[in-house]
């Protein structure tokens, strides 16, 4: 009896929107009364159809200008319009006749939270309680609703804790938690829910999973793996743990393993270039090249713009054919120009082609991207002094500390460079500069400073520094 009582109910309200629905296509007035056009509207916004809402609002309120609850549903629908300011005029009106209707508040709130004012959100969801305390359940799980939406996590978690309280066997409470301390990057408090979650629920998968990419974020790689191992227990075609577990393979040294992974990943997301690349990686770790250079073309093939392949081919190609190398590397900077790495590889393929202008000029980018990239301070001193570019190097060099600051590898390389000019007061003052902020670097930088070139007294300095160097 019940499910026909509920089909006779369900019929009688497609009836009413089918009206409302003829009235609107034919441009007619067809009479409704409030009751009806809260069904109309009420429906529409069940099925997310905003614009439809909107109209039928619209309607209602020409009918019946002075009835609160079709006030209180345009209100509804400017919120799900995101109009805060639309929705704070229309339930001004209904807040002074029907203070004690949570949704009232409710609504406020939602409008206030959506133009940033978290504080007065909050005020009107505690009044909304404080106003129907017998429907609080449902206020709060409203307002949990309102605020997930919103992205308002630090307030949601208040909310939800309340929720637990009241029903502390509700474990998708616990979960819900979890997610909003993940959003607000507390992964700590995140991690605590989730395992609490996966006490009681052990086999979902999607907790497993969220727990791994908190124990990735964390860099607690070994807790990662067995959180996505599980989660593939439960689920073998979770294919985001799949790609994760073939990450943290790959970052391990385990290329054979993680190459598997990245091939089985493949078979779910066959057009995933950024996969095709991190195989390809694999292949080459693994000594196969052939096989590396084809799955960067098919990674090339299916996403040009994706500038990781062409630097794979870039640097597969260094060592044997550094001419064509440079085309792979132009290209992969040409596509990420702001990535330090690229900039240095291309300043290497240069070099081998004996272009060694092109190849500063490349160094001089990877540096500006990235000023703490000693390897291309040592490259650039290693340049210099092999091709004898020390006399304009001084007041390039000089002039780049006082854009950059004191970084240490400048510092050292300024210090290469008046050794080799016979400047010895400027070699001496660079060189206890760099000495006294990062003395563990000078190994490093050591082929810059031929023994031969420099006195006993700052060789002792040196090994007072690093009683390593000779």
């Amino acid at each position: 009896m019940e499910d026909e009582s509920f089909g006779y109910i369900e019929d009688e309200i497609l009836e009413i929107v089918r009206r409302y629905e003829r009235m609107r296509n034919d441009n007619q007035n067809f009479y409704f009364d409030v009751a009806e056009f809260e069904t109309i509207i009420d429906y529409y916004l069940e099925l997310n159809d905003v614009n439809y809402a909107y109209d039928a609002s619209e309607s209602a309120a020409e009918q019946h200008p002075q009835a609160s609850s079709i006030k209180l549903r345009r209100a509804r629908v400017a919120i799900d319009r995101g109009r805060a300011v639309d929705a704070l005029k229309a339930i001004k009106v209904v807040e002074n006749i029907e203070p004690s209707n949570y949704e009232v508040h409710l609504i406020k709130g939602s409008a206030l939270g959506m133009m940033g004012d978290v504080k007065g959100a909050a005020r009107c969801f505690d009044k909304a309680i404080a106003v129907d305390p017998t429907e609080e359940i449902t206020i709060l799980l409203a307002i949990a609703g309102i605020l997930n939406n919103l992205n308002h996590y630090s307030l949601l978690t208040g909310y939800l804790k309340r929720l637990l309280e009241i029903e502390p066997n509700f474990v998708g409470y616990i979960y819900d938690l979890a997610f909003a301390y993940e959003k607000l990057g507390d992964y700590n408090q995140a991690i605590m829910y989730y395992l609490q979650y996966l006490d009681e629920e052990p086999f979902s998968d999607n907790a497993w999973y969220n727990l791994g990419v908190l124990y990735s974020k964390k860099g607690m790689d070994k807790k990662a793996l067995n959180a996505y191992e599980y989660s593939l227990a439960i689920n073998p075609e979770n294919f985001f743990a799949i790609f994760n577990v073939a990450n943290i393979l790959s970052k391990e040294g385990n290329y054979s393993e993680a190459l598997d992974y990245y091939l089985s990943y493949l078979e779910f997301e066959d057009e995933s270039s950024e996969a095709m690349t991190y195989a390809a990686e694999c292949y080459e770790s693994l000594g196969e090249d052939k096989k590396a250079m084809d799955m960067y073309r098919e990674a090339i093939e299916l996403d040009p713009g994706f500038s990781q392949p062409w630097y794979g081919i870039g640097l597969l190609l260094l060592d044997r054919d550094p001419a064509e190398s440079i085309r792979y590397l132009l290209k992969a900077v040409e596509l990420k120009d702001d990535e330090a790495e690229y900039w240095y590889y291309l300043s290497e393929a240069y070099s081998s082609c004996d272009r060694v202008k092109d190849s500063l000029r490349s160094l001089i980018k990877a540096l500006n991207i990235d000023p703490y990239y000693d390897s291309a301070w040592l490259r650039i001193g290693e340049l210099i002094l092999r091709d004898d570019y020390s006399t304009h190097a001084p007041c390039l060099l000089e002039k780049a500390v006082k854009i950059i600051g004191d970084v240490h590898g400048i510092r050292y390389l300024l210090a290469s460079v008046y050794l080799k000019e016979g400047n010895d007061r400027l070699f001496k003052q660079h060189l206890r500069k760099a000495l006294n902020e990062s003395p563990e670097n000078f190994l490093f930088f050591s082929s810059l400073f031929p023994v031969k070139l420099i006195d006993r007294k700052t060789l002792n300095t040196i090994k007072k520094y690093n009683k390593k160097i000779k």
